[in-house]
């Protein structure tokens, strides 16, 4: 079973002591988003901080539909690079641009609101967590690659949230009633230079289809679906394609062991995955499956030296039940400038 976080994790937000350099690449992140599948709404609500300067960035995404390309063609993009530490009141964070997340009670409680300027775009909801505050390694592959360092404790935590509220794009009011995932990392070292991270495509597929099974699992596509990262990566089959998952069944978290993710359709301007399957096996030998659609999909502009999107997915599991969730994937240039390379040469 995976270990779990102390609640207090929620507020761990350190920053360099008197004559401490640190490495500007070092970060804190939180992350909560939420869903209006009917709508084929998606938000997306994060802050990194950057404790060696101090700075921080982040803000609220809310987008709609599956051609957004392009960060600003979101319903609503606000989306700072460059803010000042967040207002830290108690367990309260208040960002620069109107985004506050308030632990009513850290690990396991928090109300997200944020109100644009023009006041066209609002929500008020609250996340209350419905599996542990699982502890996670690290999310992004090669931030491993620092996790040496005896002077520097790094964590991350992922939890199941029960989403309720209301949100409002672009003028027009809707319900919130979803199950979504948040996640945060503390004291990583995530490197923005040229190149990275230094594997095919990465994929966060979170579900919930009920109590009796909730999965999450971060991978890249296996190599033996024919993936499109073929030629451009050299990966042997058989290698081990995720680096963190987990299975909520009731009470009981389970170790996955073996992922399988196939991709079926991406967006050609964008290639985004819009169809694709999950095998994922967990260490009592189940075997589960998952397929999966996008209902909306946009990119996003938290990291600028390499692709990410933000989806809203729809999930099927093997009894037939239905679920929504994000589906957020992460990729370097060299797959893009590869995959660029490939769809000219098939246009001309």
């Amino acid at each position: 079973m995976p270990p779990v976080q102390p609640p207090e994790s929620d507020l761990i937000l350190p920053l360099p002591g008197p004559g401490e350099v640190w490495d500007p690449h070092t970060i804190h992140t939180h992350y909560f988003g939420f869903a209006v599948p009917e709508a084929a709404i998606g938000v997306f609500a994060y802050v990194r901080y950057q404790p060696a300067f101090p700075l921080s960035q982040g803000g609220v995404v809310m987008f709609s539909g599956l051609h957004n390309p392009s960060p600003i063609d979101a319903a609503h993009c606000n989306y700072e690079m460059t803010m000042p530490w967040p207002e830290v009141d108690g367990t309260t964070i208040r960002t620069a641009n109107g985004l506050t997340i308030e632990f009513s009670e850290p690990g396991r409680v928090a109300r997200v609101t944020y109100a644009s300027a023009d006041g066209r775009h609002s929500f008020d909801v609250v996340q209350t967590g419905v599996t542990p505050l699982l502890a996670r390694g690290h999310v992004v592959p090669g931030e491993d690659d620092h996790h040496d360092d005896p002077s520097r404790v790094t964590g991350g935590s992922e939890q199941f949230m029960h989403v309720t509220g209301e949100c409002v794009v672009d003028g027009e009011r809707h319900a919130v009633d979803c199950h979504y995932p948040r996640d945060r990392s503390w004291l990583q070292i995530r490197k923005e230079t040229q190149g990275g991270p230094p594997t095919p495509p990465v994929g966060w597929s979170p579900m919930y289809f009920g109590e009796d099974l909730i999965f999450n699992q971060i991978s890249f596509e296996a190599p033996d679906t024919d993936p499109t990262w073929a030629g451009i990566y050299d990966i042997p089959a058989g290698s081990r394609t995720h680096h963190f998952a987990w299975l909520q069944q009731g009470d009981k978290t389970l170790d996955i062991v073996r992922v399988r993710r196939n991709v079926l359709e991406q967006q050609p301007e964008t290639f985004i995955s819009l169809r694709q399957e999950i095998e994922a096996e967990d260490e009592t030998g189940v075997v589960h499956r998952f397929t999966g659609e996008a209902v909306a999909t946009c990119v996003m502009p938290a990291w600028p030296n390499a692709s990410f999107h933000d989806t809203v997915y729809r999930w099927t599991d093997s009894q037939g039940r239905i679920t929504h969730s994000t589906y957020q994937e992460l990729w370097a240039d060299k797959y893009q400038l590869g995959m660029r390379a490939r769809s000219r040469g098939a246009v001309g």
